[in-house]
């Protein structure tokens, strides 16, 4: 594993360790996303939203992300209290950490956590055709109006060499954001 990456909360008390490189980087512009990060706890962290609308992301294999902290430190939230998917904070400051598909076997973390310095590059667009309107990119890296065939392939590549397992995160209480 060539790298490690710490990421950490708005006021420093939760952190996470992720070894190796990230399944991919990705700025996502889905209704979900755009849906979601207004209705997260208020914190003093950057916003997740980026300027043209996208959500920017790390994916990484769940067995590559560690933190010391009991769940409790971590709080999640949903659009309803059936989705898959859910926004991961730290309870000590609200500051959203990362995204959960709960059946996955990654988690997308918030690369706005991560120092500046050490934040991994963008590498591709998803889900581009729910962009807010007369969003224009520039074009230095691929953007696909879903999901695209290699970012599948990268994500099943991940599964593979995880045996295709699945690992569970307890996470504390779930709250739901009515949207």
């Amino acid at each position: 594993m060539k790298h490690s990456r710490s990421a950490s909360c708005h006021c420093g008390a939760f952190t996470l360790r992720t070894e190796g490189a990230p399944i991919v980087v990705t700025a996502c512009y889905c209704k979900s996303c755009q849906a979601a990060a207004p209705g997260l706890p208020a914190s003093d962290a950057p916003p997740l939203l980026e300027a043209d609308g996208g959500t920017r992301c790390a994916l990484y294999r769940k067995d590559r992300v560690h933190w010391t902290h009991e769940p409790s430190a971590l709080r999640e939230h949903r659009l309803t209290p059936t989705s898959k998917t859910r926004r991961v904070v730290a309870t000590c400051c609200d500051t959203p950490m990362f995204m959960e598909f709960t059946n996955g076997h990654w988690l997308s973390l918030y690369t706005g956590r991560f120092p500046p310095a050490d934040q991994p590059p963008l590498e591709t667009r998803v889900m581009t055709r729910d962009a807010p309107e007369g969003t224009r990119f520039t074009g230095d890296v691929p953007a696909a109006a879903g999901h695209s065939g290699g970012f599948f392939v990268r994500l099943l590549w991940a599964w593979a060499c995880m045996g295709f397992r699945a690992p569970n995160f307890d996470i504390a209480r779930s709250t739901y954001d009515a949207v």
